[in-house]
C-alpha cells in the first residue's frame, strides 16, 4: 500500500506539492526516477526493472503521475496489463486536463484495481479502475485545492488506518517552501514510524515477508516556467539520504546511464 499526498494551491508561487513513499517487496527490482525511456526523453520517472513502467514521474512540462495499487490488488495477474505503463501514458500529455481526458477512455478491465493521480500547476484529477470485475471505463474525478491523502481506498478516505492516523498530521504541518529548499516538516511525517497497534499504519514500514517502504519522494511543480523539483530517497526516508535529480538532463540532451538503486 503506497501513499501520496497532493497539496493543490492555486495562485500560489509552488501551486503544486506532492509527497509519496512506495511500498514495494523489496526484491522487486527497479531503477531510481530518470530519463529511462528513449521515445520519452522529456519524462523523469522510477522505472521498475519487471514490467518496464513506472509508479511516479514527472515530465518537463509540469505533469505528475502516479499509481497506486487499490486494495487487494497487490502484484501482476495472468492475462492483465501493467499498471505502471498507465504514468507513462499520463506523462505523454503536456496538461493533466488532457492526460485525464485520454485515459478516461481505457479499457479498466484491461487492468487489476488501480488510484491514479494526474496533476499540474492547474488542475488535478483522481482516476478510478475497478480492475477486471468493474466497468469498463474507469472514472475520473477532479481533485479539489487543498490536501489530498490517498493510499489503497479513495481519497482522505478515514477507513484506512494510515489515512486515519496521518491526515491530521500532514493538514497541520508547514507546507515546504521549494524555492528555499525546505522539505522539512514533509520529510519528517514521511519518515514517520508511529503506527500505532497496525504496523501498516506507520508512514514508512516493513513487514517479515520483505514487503515495505522502498523508496520516498517530493515534487514541486512552478507557476513559472521552471522546470519541476524532484527529490527522491532510494529507500525508507527514516534512514536514507535524499537526492536532488532536478538537475536531471532536459529533453533533448544525453542522459548518463542510470544506476540501479536496491
Amino acid at each position: 500500500m503506497c501513499t501520496l499526498i497532493l497539496l493543490r494551491r492555486p495562485g500560489h508561487d509552488w501551486p503544486l506539492l506532492v509527497a509519496a513513499n512506495r511500498d514495494e517487496m523489496e526484491t522487486r527490482p527497479w531503477r531510481a526516477p530518470g530519463r529511462h525511456w528513449p521515445d520519452r526523453p522529456d519524462v523523469v520517472a522510477g522505472l521498475d526493472e519487471l514490467a518496464g513502467g513506472s509508479w511516479l514521474g514527472v515530465n518537463d512540462h509540469g505533469v505528475v503521475a502516479a499509481i497506486l495499487n487499490r486494495r487487494q490488488s497487490l502484484g501482476p495477474a495472468p492475462g492483465l496489463r501493467s499498471r505502471g505503463e498507465l504514468v507513462l501514458e499520463a506523462l505523454d500529455h503536456a496538461e493533466a486536463a488532457a492526460a485525464a481526458e485520454a485515459l478516461s477512455a481505457l479499457e479498466g478491465r484491461a487492468y487489476r484495481r488501480f488510484n491514479l493521480v494526474v496533476a499540474d500547476a492547474h488542475e488535478a484529477f483522481w482516476i478510478r479502475g475497478d480492475g477486471e470485475d468493474g466497468p469498463r471505463h474507469v472514472a475520473v474525478t477532479p481533485l479539489p485545492a487543498g490536501l489530498t491523502m490517498l493510499t489503497a481506498l479513495d481519497p482522505n478516505d478515514g477507513a484506512d488506518p494510515r489515512i486515519a492516523r496521518h491526515l491530521p498530521r500532514w493538514r497541520a504541518a508547514t507546507a515546504p517552501d521549494p524555492g528555499r529548499q525546505d522539505w522539512s516538516a514533509w520529510e519528517t511525517l514521511l519518515a514517520s514510524r508511529d503506527g500505532g497497534a497496525d504496523a501498516r499504519a506507520a508512514m514508512v514500514f516493513r513487514m517479515p515477508s520483505g514487503f515495505g517502504t522502498v523508496s520516498s519522494a517530493l515534487i514541486g511543480v512552478p507557476a513559472s516556467l521552471e522546470r519541476p523539483v524532484f527529490r527522491f530517497a532510494p529507500g525508507p526516508p527514516d534512514r536514507t539520504a535524499w537526492t536532488d535529480l532536478t538537475a536531471d538532463p532536459p529533453a533533448g540532451s544525453v542522459a548518463t546511464p542510470p544506476t540501479r538503486a536496491l
